[in-house]
């Protein structure tokens, strides 16, 4: 884990030292839409907004109810502050490091901040991720959820670049970030990240319930 987590780092570090080059250029170029009214366009939009605000918090606050009538009240805790810390985080990393947006290309959507890291990518692998760890540690096919959750913020990243709004760079840096947060929160909150349980009740009932 120690490994995987500054291998992120150093990608993350990456995207930022090389991005906005003629390879960000190039790649941004062969994704790009084109026709705001084309098919491509419409799909990244709705792909899109599965990494806004106004769809991540409600999806992170009800997974937080789901799990306090589960009775697990510290994973509920802990999907809060990843997804709250998380956002907060790119904020900050977008004001340190005030890249601007790519203008080679028409945004094919509005765009109000700064660029890197994308916020999108960012923000929806971390509630994702969290999401399929924490909701799923009771059932057997948990890494179709982890995969579901992997592709999903996948899908969101690339719809950032179809509609032009970000640098590859700004994107692969958002995922990067994505992950290592929420595999940070997971593993220093007691969560094995091989099953998911939080080791203390590993093989043992669920949060808060009783024998």
């Amino acid at each position: 884990m120690p490994f995987v987590l500054f291998a992120l780092v150093v990608a993350w570090a990456a995207m930022l030292l090389f991005g906005g080059l003629d390879l960000d250029r190039a790649l941004l170029s062969l994704l790009h839409g084109g026709d705001s009214s084309s098919e491509i366009v419409l799909g990244a939009r709705i792909a899109s907004a599965l990494g806004s605000a106004e769809f991540l918090i409600p999806l992170t606050l009800a997974g937080g109810a789901w799990l306090v009538v589960r009775r697990r009240i510290k994973s509920a805790a802990v999907l809060i502050l990843a997804a709250a810390s998380g956002r907060l985080l790119v904020e900050v990393q977008k004001a340190q490091t005030a890249r601007i947006r790519p203008a080679d290309q028409p945004h094919l959507v509005d765009t109000q901040n700064l660029a890197f890291p994308s916020g999108h990518a960012a923000n929806a692998t971390i509630v994702f991720l969290a999401l399929a760890f924490l909701l799923t540690s009771a059932w057997p096919r948990r890494p179709l959820a982890v995969w579901g959750a992997v592709w999903l913020s996948i899908l969101v990243g690339v719809s950032r670049l179809v509609l032009g709004v970000h640098w590859p760079s700004d994107v692969i840096a958002g995922w990067a970030f994505g992950l290592f947060w929420a595999l940070l929160l997971l593993r220093l909150t007691g969560h094995d990240l091989g099953d998911g349980t939080p080791r203390a009740v590993r093989h043992s009932f669920p949060e808060g319930e009783q024998r």
